[in-house]
């Protein structure tokens, strides 16, 4: 495997592959890049380290010892409090592999030999595209849980349809700030976006369940501009 060195932001990436030899160059490049490497040769070794600290990439070979790739994968989504990419590394390079490996909750695959720029290039975009993020978020008396889809006020679970939850979610990962309805309707279709009554429904769907059963309104519509979460209810 060859490299050349690049100089992006530095990282913290944490390494799970049991073959001393590839972990050495890969330790070595990417620490040449500047970014700061953890390492474990082992399955269960690099679950401990991926639950006690945070990362912005891991990377993770599928053939360990002690615990398998998948099987790690799997375990780390079921248990982490928050989304840490993960780059799989391995030999195996058919259709099914690497679905098994999305299934099992990768964010990206690297077949072996591979080139170590690809690899720092592929650390890289994924640090960008999904930045570690808690799966709770919580906003005055509202708190999502983004692994599980499911939402609460005042400690009261509320029965959302699948798109009524996406739409209080993108509104709370922008909040305090609005979205327009075409921000919302390209989020929530953005291969074929139906007329603005679909999004209407869905709104007014969202609004019985988050707002109606409650003294004060959360969700509010900026006319001719779009919606907002607001916890009091001036707006602007």
């Amino acid at each position: 495997m060859s490299g050349t060195a690049f100089n992006p932001a530095p990282l913290h990436i944490l390494l799970i592959e049991d073959e001393p030899a590839l972990a050495r160059n890969i330790v070595d490049y990417l620490q040449m890049c500047g970014h700061q490497t953890d390492y474990a040769a082992d399955g269960q070794q690099g679950l401990q380290l991926a639950l006690q600290q945070h990362f912005d990439v891991i990377l993770l070979d599928l053939m360990l010892p002690r615990l398998d790739g998948l099987s790690l994968c799997r375990q780390l989504r079921q248990q982490a409090s928050r989304h840490t990419p993960v780059l799989m590394l391995t030999a195996r390079d058919t259709l099914d592999d690497k679905v098994q490996g999305f299934h099992a909750g990768s964010d990206d695959y690297l077949t072996k030999p591979f080139a170590l720029a690809e690899l720092g290039l592929r650390c890289q975009a994924l640090a960008r595209r999904t930045q570690p993020q808690d799966y709770c978020l919580s906003i005055g008396p509202l708190t999502l849980d983004r692994r599980a889809h499911q939402a609460w006020r005042d400690g009261q679970l509320l029965q959302l349809h699948p798109l009524g939850f996406q739409i209080l979610q993108l509104l709370a990962e922008a909040y305090p700030a609005l979205l327009s309805r075409q921000q919302l309707s390209e989020r929530l279709w953005p291969d074929d976006a139906p007329d603005s009554d679909a999004l209407r429904s869905h709104i007014y769907l969202l609004r019985q369940q988050l707002d109606k059963p409650f003294a004060n309104a959360l969700l509010h519509t900026v006319h001719g501009v779009g919606f907002v979460l607001r916890l009091s209810e001036t707006l602007p």
